[in-house]
């Protein structure tokens, strides 16, 4: 596993687009108007031999015919000129390109095998790092820099994406754009015949930009590299991982996209939870767990309490916590005691706590206060419905004021449309987890258990000594005095005698061993310690 000369793909100083295009729709243009668009400060060159001039850029003859060398290099050609282009690129000083081009390894025939592999030799002897081929692009919205042909130009963020898929890809895209989610980087590794999952995990683990990565997997290569990368990435930011091919059809589907074998889907799914990391099975629920983890805390278990204007509303939550398999918190004797004093006498007496149709704002802060200092709880969660006893505005401010104290996470369901927009986009701006329905709000719940599970799974080791453990220390010093009163120093016993290892494997050493030791040099005693 290596990001050496990832620098160079990931923040590149300077572009040069070989196969840059004037043609109408052709991806030599899409790509040129893209890169055009954005803010990227650094030198944009355009080659190709037909033009002078690809839109407002200057366009080359040839690689050699470039002022200077790209940092960057973006490959639209025919897949034939590839491994050509890639060695008179690396000659020149450039370290890193994107194969756009299709017709390598992901084909059925073997000409596009083999013309992966002279790419991978042209690129071998200089570190040169190649992201794809049959990829969308790479694109860095912090840095205003669009390499793709994608159909929008996203927002900046502190999100990365890493898609094997490039319309999987640009449905994220939009898919954000609406929900006005922002990307610190978008990377479509295409064929993965070089820069891999591993090698992109091992890279944004320690890059301050990003705080969570989102992967969409179909297969995975080298599967060691990319456990070591998973494990030391999800450490340290979330890693959740939208994986395809659960079912025979779709791993097929996934074979001939990317040319790669799927692989058993309940092998990835435990490999996925060994390393850490938070699987789910959609787009919406991919970004959905992005924001809760990064807006909310982990639980530290599956113990949930729900507060609720509505008695309906609380038993769908109660119903989906325990299909999902998580616990309705029992409440302690302090907790009920202390309810019991700031709720009407009809209260439910009970979790979920139902305060009751014309709860006051003032009301769900006294409950959520008291709920928070329970240790039989791991999470909160509120529920309101629309009333006209109370604003859904006014009742969502007193929560906010009163989450800021919480030691455990809080979510938030607040039902209905119109009335409680205003409340959600007010959770939003205090980066407080809000759903549109109690049955999304439980299973992000359950979500977030899983990757505290997960969690806990990635750091768990192996005992240093066995469990269970015993000697013949008998045995031991018997061989220890005869080899003293042999006069022997250099540790060597008689094959006749027990090995060695029973004596340095025990932690309780014996007085004859303590005296042999004691008659040896320094540096064997030290080395002995050892």
């Amino acid at each position: 596993m290596t990001i050496r000369n990832l620098s160079s793909l990931f923040h590149p100083d300077s572009v040069a687009l070989i196969g840059a295009s004037q043609r109408s729709g052709s991806l030599g243009s899409l790509i040129a108007r893209n890169l055009r668009a954005g803010a990227f400060e650094g030198d944009i060159f355009a080659v190709n031999p037909k033009y002078d001039q690809v839109l407002d850029l200057p366009c080359y003859r040839d690689i050699e015919s470039l002022p200077t060398a790209p940092e960057l290099a973006l490959i639209v050609t025919p897949p034939k000129t590839v491994p050509t282009l890639i060695s008179q690129l690396a000659k020149r000083g450039t370290r890193a390109a994107v194969v756009i081009s299709a017709g390598f390894a992901e084909t059925s025939g073997r000409s596009g095998t083999k013309l992966q592999q002279a790419m991978l030799d042209a690129a071998k002897p200089y570190d040169f790092r190649l992201l794809g081929p049959n990829c969308l692009g790479l694109i860095m919205p912090g840095i205003g820099l669009n390499a793709s042909f994608a159909h929008l130009q996203p927002r900046p963020g502190n999100i990365a994406v890493l898609s094997q898929s490039g319309a999987i890809l640009t449905t994220m895209i939009d898919w954000a754009a609406e929900q006005e989610i922002g990307f610190s980087h978008l990377v479509s590794l295409g064929g993965m015949a070089d820069v891999d999952f591993g090698d992109t995990l091992n890279y944004f683990a320690d890059d301050p930009q990003v705080h969570a990565k989102l992967l969409y997997v179909e297969s995975i290569t080298h599967a060691r590299k990319v456990m070591s990368a998973a494990r030391n990435a999800a450490r340290l930011k979330p890693v959740i991982v939208l994986k395809a091919g659960r079912f025979e059809t779709g791993r097929k589907a996934a074979t001939s996209h990317t040319g790669a074998l799927a692989g058993r889907d309940d092998v990835y799914h435990a490999a996925f939870e060994r390393a850490g990391l938070l699987r789910v099975y959609s787009i919406p629920e991919l970004f959905d767990m992005v924001t809760t983890l990064t807006q909310s805390r982990t639980p530290a278990g599956n113990r949930l309490a729900i507060i609720t204007n509505g008695g309906g509303i609380g038993v769908l939550a109660a119903d989906a916590l325990a299909e999902a398999g998580g616990q309705l918190a029992q409440f302690s004797d302090q907790t009920l005691k202390q309810l019991n004093q700031i709720l009407p006498p009809t209260w439910s007496h009970g979790n979920p706590v139902d305060i009751i149709g014309d709860a006051s704002p003032a009301r769900y802060a006294d409950t959520l206060r008291i709920l928070q200092q329970d240790r039989n709880i791991d999470a909160i969660l509120a529920l309101y419905c629309p009333v006209a006893t109370a604003s859904s505005f006014e009742t969502a401010q007193a929560l906010i004021d009163t989450v800021k104290t919480s030691r455990v996470p809080i979510l938030t369901s607040w039902v209905g449309g119109l009335s409680v927009a205003e409340s959600r986009t007010l959770f939003a701006h205090h980066h407080i987890p809000s759903y549109a329905s109690p049955d999304e709000a439980v299973h992000a719940f359950m979500q977030l258990v899983r990757y505290w599970r997960n969690q806990s799974l990635l750091m768990e080791t192996p005992p240093s000594l066995p469990e269970q453990f015993s000697c013949d220390t008998q045995a031991a010093t018997t061989i220890i005095d005869s080899a003293l009163a042999e006069g022997r120093r250099n540790g060597s016993v008689n094959a006749k005698y027990m090995p060695y290892s029973t004596l340095t494997t025990s932690r309780r050493y014996q007085p004859g061993l303590q005296s042999m030791r004691m008659k040896w040099p320094a540096w064997q005693r030290n080395s002995a310690s050892r």
